[in-house]
This record gives structure tokens, C-alpha cells and sequence, in this order.
């Protein structure tokens, strides 16, 4: 299933990606490489998470803390947000 990057959760991904890319080059892409399974988890699988809020389901990352809110449309999943999880 495709899936879509709402314009916020892209800035915030955007900013994530700057954040670890600051600390360290390869901690950047490593960060990159985590979100970029979890989306392939989300899209081989929408519906293995469960909603946390209305429609919204989370997937976390592994190695970082971060959940991907996102919801599953008609022909497509929308992501909405990376949410720091503490």
C-alpha cells in the first residue's frame, strides 16, 4: 500500500533527522534507516497496531524513540506525525 506524509509529520521528521545528523553523520542515517522499516512495516501490515485514539494508529521505531501516528485511508496510509516517545 502507498502511504503519504502529511506536510507536519514530514517537518518533524525533517527536524529528527537534522537533530541526529548533528550529533553524528551515521546515527543520521541510522535514524533514517529505522523510520524508513517501520513505514515498510506499517504498509506490509496496516492494521497490526492497534488505534490509540480514533483512527490513529502507532508504530514505534526500533533503536529510537520515536512512534509514527498515522492512519490507513482508502488507497493509501497517511502519516501524521513522529511523536518523541520518552
Amino acid at each position: 500500500m502507498k502511504y503519504v506524509f502529511h506536510p507536519q509529520a514530514l517537518s518533524e521528521y525533517a527536524e529528527a533527522v537534522q537533530y541526529y545528523t548533528g550529533n553524528r553523520a551515521e546515527l543520521g542515517q541510522a535514524f533514517i534507516d529505522a523510520v524508513e522499516e517501520a513505514v515498510n512495516r506499517i504498509r506490509q501490515s496496516p492494521t497490526r497496531w492497534h488505534i490509540i485514539d480514533e483512527d490513529i494508529r502507532r508504530c514505534l521505531t526500533k533503536k529510537f524513540p520515536y512512534g509514527i501516528l498515522y492512519t490507513i485511508e482508502q488507497d493509501y496510509i497517511l502519516i501524521l506525525a513522529f511523536m518523541h516517545c520518552s
